[in-house]
Formats: C-alpha cells, sequence, structure tokens
C-alpha cells in the first residue's frame, strides 16, 4: 500500500522538526510506502504571496491521504486586528477537523516537574472539539476603533454530540473513562455542553463518567493526573488545557496532536514556530514524530500500526534528561528503531 502524504513544514522550527519526523518515518515503512509531497502554507508563505493559507494549495492537500503539518506563525506577521496568522485553525475548520486528539503521555520520568511519576503513569487522552465553541466568531469583520468587541460560545448538538460518541469510542479502547470539563455552573452553553453528554454518556453503560469545572480541572491535573483516562471539553478549554497537560510530560516538545474529521486528517506537534531557536538545532522533534506515530495509527492497517508502535518503543528508549537537541534525539531514536 502506498500513501501520499502532503507535507506542510510551515514557519520556525517547523520545518526543522518536519524534516526530522519524515526521516523515521522511512525508516519504520515496512509492508507499505510513504510518498511525500511539501507545500507552502504559513507565515512565511503569507509574505510570498500574501496568503498564508493559497486556496489551490489546500485543494491539493485534500487530494492527499493525510496530512502532516509542522508550526505555523510568526510573532511579527499578523492580521491588520493584531491577530497572528493561523492557517492550522483554518484548516481544520474549512475540513471540519472536529476532533482534536492531544495524548498526554509522560515517556520519561525526568521530564516532569511533579515527583512520583514514572513512565506511563500519566497517561491521558485529551480531546478538544475544533470548530466551534469560543472560537466560532473568530473570523467576524470588526468595525474600526469599535467601543467594544465580543468572541461568542457557540455550542451545537450536531457537533457536540459527534465528539461526545468519539470520546467514549476512544474510551472503550483506553480505560473506560471520560471526563468532560466545561463550565456549566456559569455559563449557559456549557450547561447545553453537558446535559448533551449527560445524553451520549447513557449509551455507553460500560464506561464511567464524570463532569468536572475546568477551573477545578486545571488543579486538579496538576494533583491527580493519574486519575484521568479521556478528557473531553470545548475548544478553548481545550487548547488552555492540553498546554497544561502538556508541562506534566516534560513540555510542548512532547505533545504531539491529531486533528481528525470524517474525510480528512491533519498530525502536527502542538508546540509553535519558536523563532528564538529557529535554525541553531535545538529544537525538540519528539512531538513531530509522534504525531507521525499517529497518523500511521489512523492510517488502520496492520503494517502501519505496527510502525507507529515501532516509533513509540524507539522514542521511549531514548534518555531525554541526557539527549538533547535535533539531531542527537532523531539519532537516538533512529538507532532504537
Amino acid at each position: 500500500m502506498n500513501y501520499r502524504i502532503a507535507v506542510l513544514p510551515g514557519d520556525g522550527i517547523g520545518v526543522e522538526v518536519m524534516a526530522e519526523a519524515c526521516r523515521v518515518l522511512e525508516a519504520v515503512a515496512d509492508g507499505f510506502t510513504l510518498e511525500f509531497a511539501e507545500m507552502s502554507v504559513g507565515a512565511n508563505e503569507y509574505l510570498a504571496s500574501g496568503d498564508p493559507l493559497p486556496p489551490a494549495t489546500l485543494e491539493r492537500a485534500k487530494t492527499y491521504d493525510a496530512i502532516l503539518l509542522g508550526a505555523m506563525g510568526l510573532p511579527q506577521v499578523r492580521w491588520p486586528n493584531g491577530t497572528e496568522m493561523t492557517p492550522q485553525i483554518d484548516i481544520r475548520e474549512q475540513l471540519d477537523l472536529y476532533l482534536g486528539l492531544r495524548p498526554i503521555r509522560l515517556i520519561d520520568a525526568g521530564l516532569s516537574p511533579l515527583k512520583g511519576y514514572g513512565r506511563g503513569e500519566i497517561d491521558f487522552l485529551l480531546i478538544r472539539e475544533n470548530t466551534e465553541g469560543l472560537f466560532f466568531s473568530r473570523g467576524a469583520e470588526q468595525k474600526e476603533n469599535p467601543p467594544f468587541v465580543e468572541d461568542i460560545m457557540h455550542v451545537s448538538r450536531e457537533r457536540s454530540e459527534r465528539l461526545f460518541h468519539r470520546a467514549f469510542e476512544h474510551a472503550r479502547l483506553r480505560r473506560k473513562k471520560v471526563t468532560l470539563v466545561d463550565k456549566a455552573n456559569v455559563l449557559p452553553s456549557m450547561a447545553y455542553f453537558r446535559k448533551i453528554f449527560l445524553e451520549v454518556a447513557a449509551g455507553y453503560p460500560d464506561v464511567a463518567t464524570e463532569c468536572v469545572y475546568v477551573d477545578a480541572m486545571a488543579l486538579y491535573m496538576i494533583t491527580r493526573p493519574q486519575a484521568y483516562d479521556v478528557v473531553v471539553t470545548e475548544n478553548m478549554f481545550g487548547d488552555i488545557l492540553s498546554d497544561l497537560a502538556a508541562g506534566l510530560i516534560g513540555g510542548m516538545g512532547y505533545a504531539p496532536s491529531a486533528d481528525i474529521g470524517d474525510k480528512w486528517a491533519v498530525f502536527q506537534p502542538s508546540h509553535g514556530t519558536a523563532p528564538d531557536i529557529a535554525g541553531k538545532g535545538l529544537a525538540n522533534p519528539v512531538a513531530m514524530i509522534l504525531s507521525a506515530a499517529m497518523m500511521l495509527d489512523w492510517f488502520g492497517t496492520e503494517a502501519t500500526k505496527a510502525a507507529a508502535r515501532r516509533i513509540e518503543s524507539a522514542v521511549d528508549a531514548v534518555d531525554h534528561t541526557v539527549v538533547k537537541g535535533t539531531p542527537a534525539i532523531t539519532a537516538g531514536i533512529l538507532a532504537a528503531l
């Protein structure tokens, strides 16, 4: 089987970590082949063409089996309203990639700022709704010098139901527990979100459930991260909590992600472009490499799943408290394959 991969390296360290992920993917391709096609998207593409996500590029990427995305955006390249360019979010919305998967797993005890946790003892899947919530009105046109600006928390039954069904399906493959994170005590939109969650949960009697307010969850992730299996939440809450969760396992360089819809899927590290270290060989490629492993898992064949497990095992075999820097980390992973 041949898989055609659209490669969008992006900006800053995105280019560097993407190159390392492709090296690792080529090393594990056994029983299948991979064909890469690089495409330009991001802040540098905007500087070159005036559009960070050219429509023709996205249309081309849609014809591939999966999309690998590096990191996008540069702090000094902004829209007139002051916001950064985020083509990665545009891609999620335009391709309806509603299921944001953020696996959180401690791969090296020495990486965590929390004491007493060994490899795998922090292991949960944060699932973020990607297409609405507090991000819903982000693209609305703004008047010049308005008296106020507002963002809308939009929660729909259709998108919430499909999110929750997928969360329970993932829990059935893990430890059969789903935690909803919301702010149902204050926000009517979140009370509605919880109502839909409980309705869907009734169809999965074999899976344990609980509901936690987002502010409490920020505390519990620190004090009892081992208590969670699948955590599902709204777009903005997921954005914030996924960064907090990454801190538990060593930082954003160890946090892979996937944005999945019913037809397309994008795999990317959770970290940003880190322009201050770009080109210095200091970027941690692990999150990008593990995101590539998630892509192989998503392909779903015996051969690609076996390759994904090889990558994960090789990442575990590296002493991440000692081995630092892009070339050294990749060399350690390649040696362990």
